[in-house]
């Protein structure tokens, strides 16, 4: 095999190896626009995977932090609290919903504004320990969208 062929069989390796990796897809990605001087907003969206990985990590470039949390009821009051991850399993569509689990992008850089496109980037890890980063595009939706959506 000459050397143009060794340099395509590697290239085309790549490219089914990158593919093959696409376990996780994202959809209705959206996050909740702000006010002037707010600090902090959340990131909501709809994800599924074709088999078991668990959601560790998230950031955003237009926030100093981002972190999964999760809203629930104790004691008759509504609490939110950062978790370390978010298991997301196989076929099952999994919800990042307000009053529930989402993402805070906090110490926000600037003002969200409604139509603006936040990049979130989530990273997965699978039973098998290897990582999927997906770059996400969520559009800025209005304040009131929680009730909407």
């Amino acid at each position: 095999m000459n050397k143009i062929n060794q340099i395509m069989m590697a290239v085309a390796t790549t490219v089914f190896a990158i593919s093959a990796q696409a376990q996780v897809t994202v959809s209705d990605a959206w996050v909740r626009a702000t006010v002037a001087q707010q600090k902090a907003t959340g990131a909501f969206m709809q994800i599924k995977s074709v088999k078991d990985v668990r959601l560790l990590e998230v950031r955003s470039p237009v926030a100093g932090v981002a972190e999964l949390h999760k809203m629930e009821m104790t004691d008759n009051m509504m609490k939110m609290r950062p978790v370390d991850g978010l298991d997301l399993p196989a076929g099952k569509l999994v919800e990042l919903k307000p009053g529930s689990y989402h993402i805070m992008l906090l110490d926000l850089k600037a003002q969200v504004k409604e139509g603006d496109v936040v990049p979130v980037t989530l990273v997965v890890e699978g039973k098998d320990k290897k990582r999927e980063t997906l770059e996400i595009k969520a559009v800025a939706k209005p304040l009131n969208q929680a009730t909407q959506h």
